[in-house]
């Protein structure tokens, strides 16, 4: 099932879209997308309800984050050893977390912000992980028991603010419009193979990323109970799962981005983003 938000900001209602792939107004069956409505019993409820009856509406409609208010947007870095080798740096032994505050959350296509003094905007495509129940120290077998299922994002990342201003990366991380998520919530059934999904990213229609879920460093599985070894998950609650190379901080020389840029994504299966940089 895809599940998404339409409307205006703040205004979504949830929508699916159904067998023909005709957007469904779903409000009627579930107030919305988030930590009370993300779990397995209301997937199980939509699944048997037949969309096609539900009212069809408009693909004109702003599309917003596919998940309201988490609880906690977790973030996995150096999780592709290309990309860290681009970076500088050694392929971690252990998963690095940071989290993002969900104050970053952005719609899919939303303008992203660049303020005055920032100096380094970066790009980053990543798989999302929704978790669906209470999570906590699990096995890596158990993982896929708590996964509701998966979303495109962008981890958007001023480098000045993440590196060389001191402290822990979340500052670099958590600006306003640094955390674009969906567009749609994808459940697990739909993906055929999680750990090997196409991946890519441009900017101003050339491509910088291309990647592949397949040369994660920590699997799906193993970040879910990883996690869960260090803190208890919640239904809703997203991790980001870290990014292949060909980000601008990696460059020679760097590249970031700046007011007027336009960034396409996408992940196979999960859909693409299409959003703008815009100065404050």
């Amino acid at each position: 099932m895809k599940l998404l938000r339409l409307g205006q900001k703040g205004k979504e209602k949830p929508a699916a879209l159904d067998k023909n792939g005709k957007l469904r107004d779903i409000s009627s069956l579930i107030k919305d997308l988030n930590p009370e409505t993300l779990n397995f019993e209301t997937m199980s409820k939509l699944e048997g309800f037949d969309l096609s009856s539900l009212p069809e509406l408009s693909t004109g409609e702003r599309i917003g984050s596919c998940i309201a208010k988490p609880g906690k947007f977790v973030a996995i870095g150096l999780n592709y050893s290309d990309h860290a080798a681009e970076t500088g740096a050694d392929a971690p032994s252990e998963p690095i977390v940071f989290m993002k505050a969900t104050s970053s959350i952005n719609g899919p296509n939303d303008d992203i912000e660049i303020v005055s003094g920032s100096k380094k905007l970066d790009w980053e495509v990543e798989l999302g992980i929704i978790i669906g129940k209470e999570t906590k120290h699990i096995s890596q077998d158990q993982s896929q028991d708590h996964i509701l299922g998966y979303c495109l994002v962008n981890d958007i990342s001023e480098r000045e603010w993440q590196i060389e201003k001191m402290g822990q990366w979340v500052k670099g991380k958590s600006h306003d419009t640094y955390g674009p998520i969906g567009p749609h919530l994808v459940t697990k059934d739909e993906i055929a193979d999680i750990n090997n999904l196409k991946m890519s990213l441009d900017v101003n229609g050339k491509r910088m990323q291309t990647g592949n879920t397949s040369t994660m460093i920590f699997n799906v599985d193993f970040i879910v109970s990883y996690l869960s070894k260090f803190m208890s998950l919640q239904a809703g609650d997203i991790i980001t799962t870290g990014t292949p190379p060909g980000v601008g901080m990696g460059m020679k020389p760097q590249q970031f981005l700046k007011d007027g840029d336009t960034m396409r994504l996408s992940i196979e299966n999960l859909g693409e983003q299409n959003s703008k940089v815009v100065a404050l």
